[in-house]
């Protein structure tokens, strides 16, 4: 495979994944403002923006439930907004038009006419719930189509790939904000009582709360929920599920392109996934959290090296070997 068709699977899928990522980080925010004061609401947009790696807003932003939508829904200027995401999409995949199928296209191009046809206006007096809904949908749909419509082959395995990084960099950048906090929180005032909503709010974020409920029942745990969404097999937005659809993934992508030995990328994957399989949760809760997710990042980012290097802007001298 062309090593352009590669990057522009790879970054389209990437660039979706992150798009449902915030509709569903902004959305349970939104939410939650029911059951909020002023002040604890205000926190919570501050990690939102963290967690998404978004630059803060300017001092003459005001962090608001409308300001911080806006920033992350519809101002083009920040390239991991939805709507810079939906777009930055649709440009890979309008590049590598003859590779994807026409359902993915006719998909992809009309989530991205809807996103573009809404302004702020049309959703904040309407009902931004159902707006941020269509978006997630809309690429759930587009995940589905690919699945079914797309030749398991090379060029499939490179958007898995994307996905699932990108899923694990989204998902450990969010638990670590949200445990630093709690973790430094209790270490101020540690009789205080748990915040509940905040530790639902969490799992829903992950769209794991339903999930989370059939393996602990209803019993909310800060080590339980870290054990669930760090270190579940089972679980689709787990970092260890995560891990092992990224090394299937890139295991078959070596096989298609007749590599006998496992390449940086395969390795550094086995070696995350190995921690995740193995790690006692108990001994990740009592050590540094912090370190232990911000290493996972670190980890993820030289996974997206590794694979740029061996597929993508690779050397001539080795496409020269290779043949």
């Amino acid at each position: 495979m062309l090593s352009r068709v590669a990057d522009s699977l790879y970054w389209m899928s990437r660039y979706l994944e992150r798009a449902e990522h915030t509709a569903r980080l902004v959305d349970v925010n939104l939410t939650q403002m029911l059951d909020q004061t002023n002040l604890d609401a205000n926190q919570r947009w501050d990690r939102l923006l963290s967690s998404l790696r978004m630059p803060a807003l300017t001092d003459e932003e005001e962090v608001d439930a409308y300001s911080v939508t806006q920033s992350l829904t519809f101002n083009m200027e920040h390239t991991s907004s939805i709507v810079s995401c939906i777009e930055a999409a649709r440009e890979n995949a309008r590049q590598v038009r003859e590779q994807i199928s026409s359902e993915m296209w006719e998909q992809l191009n009309r989530l991205y006419l809807h996103v573009r046809g809404t302004t702020m206006e049309d959703i904040w007096y309407a009902e931004p719930h159902k707006f941020l809904s269509s978006v997630k949908e809309g690429v759930h749909l587009f995940q589905g189509i690919t699945d079914a419509t797309m030749t398991h082959s090379e060029g499939w395995h490179f958007i898995r790939v994307g996905r699932f990084l990108e899923r694990m960099v989204a998902t450990a950048a969010l638990l670590d904000i949200h445990f630093t906090a709690f973790l430094e929180e209790q270490g101020q005032y540690y009789n205080e009582p748990l915040d509940y909503l905040s530790w639902v709010g969490l799992l829903r974020s992950c769209s794991a709360f339903e999930a989370y409920c059939k393996v602990y029942t209803a019993a909310i745990r800060p080590a339980n929920i870290a054990e669930f969404l760090l270190l579940n097999a089972e679980f689709p937005r787990s970092l260890r599920f995560s891990a092992t659809m990224m090394q299937n993934a890139l295991q078959a992508i070596a096989k298609s392109t007749n590599t006998r030995s496992p390449g940086r990328a395969e390795r550094l994957v086995g070696r995350l996934r190995a921690g995740l399989d193995y790690d006692p949760i108990e001994e990740v809760i009592s050590g540094n959290m912090h370190v232990y997710l911000d290493n996972i990042q670190r980890q993820c980012a030289q996974i997206h090296n590794a694979v740029y290097q061996a597929y993508i802007v690779y050397p001539i001298e080795t496409a020269i070997a290779a043949r």
